[in-house]
């Protein structure tokens, strides 16, 4: 079995049970809140700082996943979002040869973002939730395929599609609605 950052893989599937998630980045004025995650033992994302979401239960939908996920890790409960983007993450590891049989493993995460909502913020179980002004966000450790959606996020695109392939913890591959992106991605090659 190899930890990636979908998750245990085992026969080829996510751990989890599913492979479709979600994230969220709420927004408070010009800060998002986001999730620093210390807290869970052998946790792919440890010590990374992402938004909160995660994986579908059997019978959700996106929204039903979204809304689950945000008051279990936040205690908000979400009044309006916004549907910004697929994130399709396809995840080979680095231990295995690349060949013409492998499939990587994928995750379709549906990408939101919101900023009404009500309810009290509550401690996570999986890390530390701090709001960060939108400005200092890259400067966070990060998944670096998570510094160009939130580049996006930030900018007034319309819903898009990305897909980020990663061998271990790099990213080798990135494409914006069907267009290669050069690697690294920098501010200056934003859409």
């Amino acid at each position: 079995m190899a930890e990636t950052r979908l998750g245990t893989r085992i026969n080829g599937r996510n751990a989890m049970g599913s492979n479709l998630t979600t994230l969220c980045y709420i927004e408070r004025g010009d800060e998002y809140l986001m999730l620093h995650r210390i807290k869970k033992e052998n946790d792919v994302n440890r010590d990374k700082w992402i938004g909160v979401g995660g994986h579908f239960e059997k019978g959700e939908s996106p929204e039903d996943c979204l809304l689950r996920e945000v008051y279990e890790e936040t205690g908000l409960t979400l009044k309006s979002w916004r549907f910004r983007g697929i994130v399709t993450f396809c995840f080979t590891p680095e231990t295995e040869k690349p060949t013409d049989a492998y499939q990587p493993l994928c995750e379709y995460m549906h990408l939101y973002t919101a900023s009404d909502y009500e309810g009290k913020l509550t401690p996570c179980d999986e890390g530390e939730l701090v709001w960060v002004r939108k400005d200092d966000v890259l400067r966070l450790p990060l998944w670096e395929g998570d510094r160009i959606f939130l580049r996006l996020l930030r900018g007034q695109n319309s819903f898009f599609s990305l897909k980020l392939s990663y061998r271990g913890d790099c990213l080798t591959e990135a494409v914006l609605d069907g267009i290669h992106l050069q690697l690294p991605y920098h501010e200056q090659t934003a859409v």
